[in-house]
């Protein structure tokens, strides 16, 4: 079954007749929760050859729910489009959240969206789902709706790291706090940082070490200022690097730089669409002097970060390791 991706109710087809599975939520980060979820999404849907329909949102939920502490995001809505199809076959539909969807009831909602206009059979959630306004669409609420209206509802379990439920907001903490590693394991996948190249201040050429600057989503939670090792996808192309996260202290008047240094690679590349993945954490962002003094440290950054490509490589040889989702 191909991948769709609808942007708005309105360019989602009408009800066909054909059965339909539908999970719904955020999803951000599309961590090993939600692809626990999605598999159980597929199982469910398969018996009866039903659609498998991923409901979520844009802009987040809490930009106006809570406009004062409303999160960054793991996954973009570009991020998304471009990332869903490697968990998920079947329709992925993002509903316009905005202030009639924020003041409609559970009930509302269950009714006239998931019901009357998508035709929603079965109802996939997450153990902690609720939804509506106030979240009063508590998963006994839904199953009690289920009974009303004819659908059934499946509860999908917690998935437990170190003996904790995974959540899109541990995710972030651990990305945020670190160890960098943890917050891999948590995703289950790399961490993408999608965007567009653009042109940067020229420094990482004239010192030998030129760089792709990403034009990122400002909504996109980075992961703490620093250097990386990296994979990057340039095209059909996936290419190791060395990558930094942060204020660029040559140029401190702009936003906080996500760039690149691709191994072995020497295109002309501003404007085109490429995804970030940094893999390991090497050295916190430092303030440098002089060029030189920056130039010295790049070098040495290259070379750890070789090492630690080498190294992983090898193990994964070893291991019989397959290639990632992503990268």
């Amino acid at each position: 079954m191909s991948f769709q991706f609808y942007r708005g109710l309105d360019s989602y087809p009408k009800p066909s007749g054909r059965p339909v599975v539908a999970t719904i939520g955020t999803f951000d980060g599309i961590h090993v929760g939600h692809q626990e979820i999605f598999r159980s999404l597929a199982l469910h849907a398969a018996p009866s050859k039903a659609v498998p329909l991923l409901i979520s949102f844009h802009p987040h939920p809490r930009i106006l729910v809570t406009p004062d502490d409303a999160p960054l995001l793991l996954t973009t809505i570009e991020e998304k489009q471009k990332f869903i199809p490697d968990f998920l076959e079947g329709d992925a539909l993002i509903l316009d959240f905005d202030e009639k969807l924020k003041e409609m009831t559970h009930e509302q909602f269950v009714r006239e969206i998931l019901v009357e206009r998508l035709g929603v059979n079965t109802l996939v959630v997450g153990y902690d789902h609720a939804l509506g306004k106030d979240r009063k669409g508590t998963i006994n609420e839904l199953c009690r709706l289920g009974k009303e209206l004819g659908f059934s509802v499946e509860v999908v379990g917690p998935v437990l790291v170190d003996g904790q439920p995974v959540s899109s907001s541990r995710v972030r903490r651990a990305l945020v706090e670190g160890p960098f590693e943890h917050a891999l394991r948590l995703l289950g996948h790399e961490y993408a940082i999608y965007g567009t190249v653009e042109r940067g201040i020229g420094l990482g050429r004239k010192l030998g070490y030129p760089t792709a600057n990403l034009n990122y989503n400002n909504r996109k939670l980075l992961p703490p200022e620093g250097v990386y090792t990296c994979r990057v996808r340039v095209g059909d192309e996936c290419k190791n690097g060395m990558m930094f996260i942060g204020h660029n202290h040559f140029n401190p008047e702009r936003k906080i730089s996500v760039e690149a240094n691709l191994f072995d690679f020497d295109k002309d590349i501003y404007d085109w669409e490429i995804t970030f993945y940094p893999t390991h954490f090497i050295r916190e962002n430092e303030k440098f002097d002089s060029t030189n003094e920056l130039k010295e440290q790049l070098k040495r950054d290259k070379i750890t970060s070789i090492d630690i490509i080498e190294k992983e490589g090898r193990n994964a040889d070893q291991q019989g390791a397959k290639s990632s989702n992503h990268c």
